[in-house]
């Protein structure tokens, strides 16, 4: 993969970066910006070096065609506050406005083109439609650099065609992730702990199938908690189930209990279970042999790992060497069901592991847009874990052991 390691190779150039600057909106107002300060150490690099940098993203799911609320107009304001610059904004991608301010550049100005998936090009299915638009926006730099990890796993015009067109390097961002997620998967110092939360196994099979053979432990926390504790016989009253992968999760448990260097598989001793789903839910810790025993009986449903299973996964947390950690461990955003979440995060963090453990051996990741938005809504600060992903589901792909598109077309 060709990585730009001296950002002075572009001085004078146009340069195109395909950031992800796709950050969570509510009602226009960004909820967290933890993409875009991620994005601005390679925007930044370029642009003191003399790069006029053209960044181009996209941002949610419009359908080929302009749309105010995905509009990329707020996150110049942001991106230029996170790198310490002016940022113009060209409310096209490859039209006159764009092709006009692209032009205007001078050296070490920074230009932030409109929502790329406002074209139906980005995203088509058909080659010749994608590539099309592809070439419109090559026509607009010198070289390209991708830097937006989060996007690897698409076969999109910004990510993967682009780059047959203009020379292309790596982003410092997609380099950082590729590292850290080599290390996870080829060379984790030991013991390496993998903890999977979030509402979903089928989200995460891929993940499990592929690092159940090279982690030490696996710790299962979340809504998918409760198709492992079917898989075994036990009732779950009316929390979520996902029937059709019982058999998975069957045959994981039955690699993890045959030993033969397979992860331990932990499951939660108790758990959190609700009347209903809602923030100010009644709510009881029973064991999880014991889920329907509440006053709701059938009806409760689990919405947090118990106070137990936070302190002993906080324990093997704290323990290891290498950690990676993807998906909460409950309804975080309800302050009643954050506690199994807070503690998996304050394990986590440089501060709280042990001593035993060689500081330049020790790897943290928090993968996934959920656990990022998890800790920084809990109040914790980036710099308080190793790394924290801004890949997504391209992250989890790529630790499944896919080929990204994206990354191949970087050679």
């Amino acid at each position: 993969m060709r990585t730009f390691d001296d950002a002075g190779i572009f001085a004078g150039h146009a340069v195109l970066v395909r950031s992800d600057l796709n950050v969570p909106m509510d009602n226009g107002t960004i909820t967290d910006r933890g993409r875009i300060a991620a994005s601005a150490a390679t925007i930044t690099d370029l642009a003191e070096a003399g790069a006029k940098v053209i960044v181009m993203s996209h941002l949610g799911r419009p359908k080929g065609a302009p749309d105010p609320q995905y509009s990329l107009a707020p996150i110049a304001v942001e991106l230029a506050e996170a790198i310490g610059r002016p940022v113009a904004f060209a409310a096209d991608t490859v039209g006159e406005e764009a092709k006009a301010k692209a032009a205007a550049l001078s050296d070490g100005e920074v230009l932030l083109l409109e929502n790329l998936r406002f074209n139906p090009g980005e995203t088509s299915k058909d080659e010749a439609e994608r590539r099309e638009f592809a070439a419109q926006l090559a026509e607009l730099a010198d070289d390209f650099v991708s830097d937006g990890f989060g996007v690897v796993h698409r076969k999109q015009a910004s990510v993967y065609d682009i780059a047959e067109l203009l020379p292309h390097f790596a982003g410092s961002l997609v380099r950082a992730e590729v590292e850290v997620s080599d290390r996870l998967l080829t060379d984790p110092a030991r013991p390496f702990t993998v903890v999977l939360g979030g509402s979903k196994v089928s989200d995460k099979l891929g993940v499990i199938d592929n690092l159940l053979d090279r982690a030490d432990n696996l710790l299962i926390g979340g809504g998918m908690v409760f198709t492992f504790l079917a898989a075994m016989g036990h009732p779950i009253g009316s929390s979520l189930v996902e029937t059709d992968r019982i058999d998975d999760v069957k045959a994981y448990l039955e690699r993890s209990s045959a030993g033969d260097g397979a992860a331990r598989i932990v499951l939660p001793q108790d758990i959190v279970m609700a009347e209903k789903f809602s923030a100010d839910a009644e709510h009881w810790v029973r064991e999880f042999t014991e889920l329907e025993s509440t006053p709701a009986g059938a009806s409760a449903l689990g919405l947090d790992i118990g106070p137990k299973t936070a302190r002993t996964y906080a324990q093997i947390i704290a323990s290891s060497a290498t950690v990676f950690w993807n998906g909460p461990m409950g309804v975080f955003e309800f302050e009643a069901f954050s506690a199994g979440t807070k503690a998996v995060a304050t394990a986590l963090t440089d501060e709280a592991r042990s001593a035993d453990i060689d500081p330049a051996e020790r790897l943290t990741v928090v993968g996934g847009g959920d656990s990022a938005a998890a800790v920084r809504s809990l109040g914790f600060s980036d710099d308080a874990f190793g790394h924290i992903s801004t890949g997504g589901g391209a992250s989890l792909e790529y630790l499944e052991g896919k080929t990204l598109p994206g990354l191949d077309a970087l050679g």
